[in-house]
């Protein structure tokens, strides 16, 4: 095995785990942000209403942003996150990481990955939001490398970063919970002796719950950020991540950041399970072939 592909395989399965897992979870995305933006039909109402008013296809509306996002951030922080687990595992002797190092890991590897890619998740963003614009408002992107152009044509290269702060932020949360979690769990599962795929299957549901639990408030703000358009005044409704945090607690407590949950769930818990096992898949082929 070359040097050189012992330093890409970890973004090399990061990528291929995370964009494999996005082709099956992109319908629940679009309604977990359909919700967020003001949807009251619940979870299966939605996703009817979006069926019947824009076509079947709108369901999968922004999946080359989300393919983009999965072959940067999921690339960056599942690549990092080997690179920093193996070296705390080295500098631990070989002995397993404590909890701290699994969440310090995590917590690095999701905000250097969510920096690097914020450009496209502003772009899924608004290419999944602009179904519920009015006609003369919306964007109307015909997919990301359009919606990447119209951000830099209309706000500059700083414009691609919008709310990265705070995305960074909601990362740092998601990733400590879901990898933290997952090899916290298969170490306990292996010591009782369970080990391949079921642990695989039950360590990753752990890491679902746990990345929705701790991200999904993060994710609300974040939503919020990303979506908002200058008012009358031509000014933006939040000035930032605080602001937003404040009025969106005045506006409904701290319940209202769980806005949405049971579908955000729905759609991290299986997201994070399959990214997790075809992760797991990929490394297993790699070692029964020597690659």
């Amino acid at each position: 095995m070359s040097e050189a592909w012992k330093t890409v395989k970890p973004y090399v399965n990061g990528g291929l785990s995370g964009m494999g897992a996005t082709c099956v979870i992109q319908p629940l995305d679009i309604v977990k942000v359909r919700l967020q933006l003001g949807s009251t039909s619940g979870p299966i109402g939605t996703a009817a209403g979006i069926i019947k008013n824009e076509g079947f296809g709108a369901l999968y509306t922004g999946l080359s942003a989300g393919l983009l996002r999965q072959a940067t951030y999921t690339t960056a922080r599942l690549g990092l996150h080997q690179n920093f687990v193996d070296a705390l595992k080295k500098q631990n002797d070989g002995a397993n990481l404590s909890l701290a190092q699994k969440a310090g890991a995590g917590l690095a590897a999701g905000g250097l990955g969510a920096l690097v890619g914020s450009p496209a998740d502003l772009s899924l963003i608004r290419m999944q939001a602009d179904g519920t614009l009015p006609a003369d408002q919306r964007r109307n992107y015909r997919g990301v490398g359009h919606a990447l152009m119209d951000i830099v044509k209309k706000d500059g290269v700083g414009g691609l970063f919008v709310g990265a702060g705070t995305t960074s932020i909601r990362a740092m949360a998601l990733n400590m919970g879901m990898l933290a979690s997952n090899d916290q769990a298969k170490e306990m599962m292996a010591a009782n002796n369970i080990t391949g795929f079921p642990a695989t299957v039950g360590a990753a549901s752990i890491a679902g719950f746990f990345a929705s639990f701790f991200s999904l408030p993060f994710d609300y703000v974040k939503t919020q950020l990303q979506k908002q358009k200058p008012g009358p005044d031509g000014k933006m409704p939040f000035s930032g991540f605080l602001d937003c945090c404040g009025k969106t607690m005045a506006e409904g407590g701290p319940l209202k950041f769980y806005t949405g949950f049971p579908t955000y769930y729905v759609r991290i818990a299986p997201h994070a399970m399959i990214t997790l096992m075809v992760l797991d898949a990929i490394k297993q082929f790699q070692a029964d072939n020597g690659l």
